[in-house]
């Protein structure tokens, strides 16, 4: 599943937890090069401080939402110390690619390096045993919980109630609830005792000490809510909105405004404004290099293609790219020129495919075919990161079948993406697979962010030489 694994309290102070523990591992970081330096004081390191600065505030911005991950119902520590480590790793390459870049190599210690970077995941580990334990301790006490009480019991409210009683680190107890049905729905006597009707709300509060109250949001419950607002005006309680997020058949809708006007917003895409320049940026920055560095093999791969089948050296294929617009895609030619069947129809290439020549398996295996596709990250059409492509006929067949498949042409496909990285990558054989695909594409589109880009190229690297799904 996508990485969803976190739910912070409903309050704007946990922010401030948030910041507390990205500065802490950001201390943790310094805390770390400090110890390696005065481990091997003999080592010259005449660029300490620059590395110490570099370091900590490049560590204070990728570790600016881990926070949320201890403060939810659960910690998956497993998942969470993986995220760190990578997460940490992006930080060290960065930092050291920012040294050599600013001619600084020669003054820095391999030795003391090899060793921050070693040391630091312990370290960081043990910062967020520790920020957990603070959460406990700052939003479990007895006395600083927030006592709630639910309007319209829906299901996400029964399903938030049930969050509060299994994990008090939320900091919220959930007392009861009410409602004008006098019989409760399936399970929720199991969750809260009702203390009344929604005409008796106003009085129940004000008669007891309540500092939240979330009111769940029916088409039918319309009618009452208004005059219920303004009595809750007369008390001191935070007032909360629980949209029923089956009239809108979305679980995701995100606040914003526009213009002063408060909206829901259901899809949208997070590249405008800045967002939109750096990450044009950041790919101009990384194909430039990348194309560089990986002319020769692109020369020796272009010469093997022509030698192993006649035919063109470049496959092009239409495809859509954002805004559902066609665009083609370049790849090295790995199969065998053949006509096309009479009906048009663009198989998939599947595992053990006669089509694909030796040397193409050998390209495909190891993502040497993909390599074009920085030209199309130049030109424009494409990102490194992003959905990725699929051909047009492709794309017609699964948009009337996989709810939600346009929408990843919100953004540009790129070369790799959050789930090729996630085990997604390759031939979809089964409907469910596309989908799962899709719920991937949507979570990166969602959560997109440049550490995430990093992020998912580290992985890429990572995974391209021991990929089964690549064939």
């Amino acid at each position: 599943m996508p990485e969803r694994f976190s739910s912070a309290p409903p309050s704007r102070h946990a922010a401030l937890f948030h910041t507390a523990v990205s500065l802490g591992c950001a201390a943790a970081v310094g805390l770390s090069l400090l110890l390696c330096v005065a481990a091997y004081r003999h080592a010259e390191f005449a660029t300490f401080d620059l590395i110490l600065l570099l370091g900590m505030g490049a560590s204070a911005v990728a570790f600016g939402d881990i926070g949320r991950f201890l403060l939810g119902v659960r910690v998956h520590w497993l998942r969470l110390l993986w995220l760190v480590v990578q997460r940490w790793g992006i930080v060290f390459f960065l930092t050291v690619f920012a040294i050599y870049l600013g001619q600084y190599g020669r003054e820095v210690s391999r030795l003391v390096m090899v060793a921050w970077l070693l040391l630091t995941p312990p370290l960081l580990a043990a910062a967020l045993v520790l920020g957990r334990r603070f959460a406990v301790r700052l939003y479990s006490a007895p006395q600083r919980r927030r006592r709630a009480v639910f309007v319209f019991l829906t299901d996400e409210g029964r399903h938030l109630a049930e969050n509060f009683q299994r994990a008090p680190v939320l900091g919220v107890r959930a007392v009861g609830y009410v409602d004008n049905r006098l019989a409760p729905r399936p399970g929720q006597d199991t969750v809260l005792p009702r203390l009344g009707s929604v005409a008796e709300a106003q009085a129940w509060i004000a008669a007891h000490p309540v500092d939240m109250v979330f009111i769940g949001v029916r088409w039918s419950h319309t009618d009452g809510m208004a005059p219920l607002v303004e009595a809750l005006l007369d008390s001191v309680a935070s007032v909360y909105f629980l949209p029923d997020f089956a009239l809108f058949g979305v679980r995701n809708l995100q606040p914003a405004e526009i213009a002063g006007t408060p909206l829901l917003v259901a899809y949208d895409t997070p590249f405008l404004g800045l967002a939109r320049v750096a990450k044009r940026a950041s790919d101009l920055v990384m194909a430039s290099v990348l194309l560089l560095l990986a002319s020769p093999l692109m020369l020796v791969a272009a010469v093997g293609v022509r030698l192993s089948s006649p035919g063109p050296i470049l496959f092009k294929q239409k495809r859509y790219g954002a805004g559902g617009t066609e665009i083609s895609v370049y790849k090295f030619r790995s199969m065998r020129v053949e006509p096309p069947p009479p009906d048009g129809t663009v198989r998939q290439a599947t595992q053990d495919d006669p089509r694909v020549t030796p040397f193409g398996r050998f390209l495909r295996r190891t993502s040497i075919d993909e390599l074009p596709q920085f030209l199309n990250v130049l030109g424009g059409s494409m990102s490194i990161v992003g959905p990725r492509p699929h051909a047009v006929q492709h794309n017609e067949f699964y948009r009337r079948r996989v709810r939600g498949y346009m929408l990843r042409h919100q953004v540009k496909p790129g070369i790799t993406g959050w789930a090729q990285v996630n085990g997604l990558r390759g031939e979809t054989a089964t409907l469910d697979r596309m989908k799962k695909r899709v719920e991937y594409d949507l979570y990166y589109i969602r959560n997109w962010s440049l550490m995430l880009d990093f992020r998912i190229i580290l992985m890429t690297i990572l995974l391209v030489v021991r990929d089964k799904n690549a064939y």
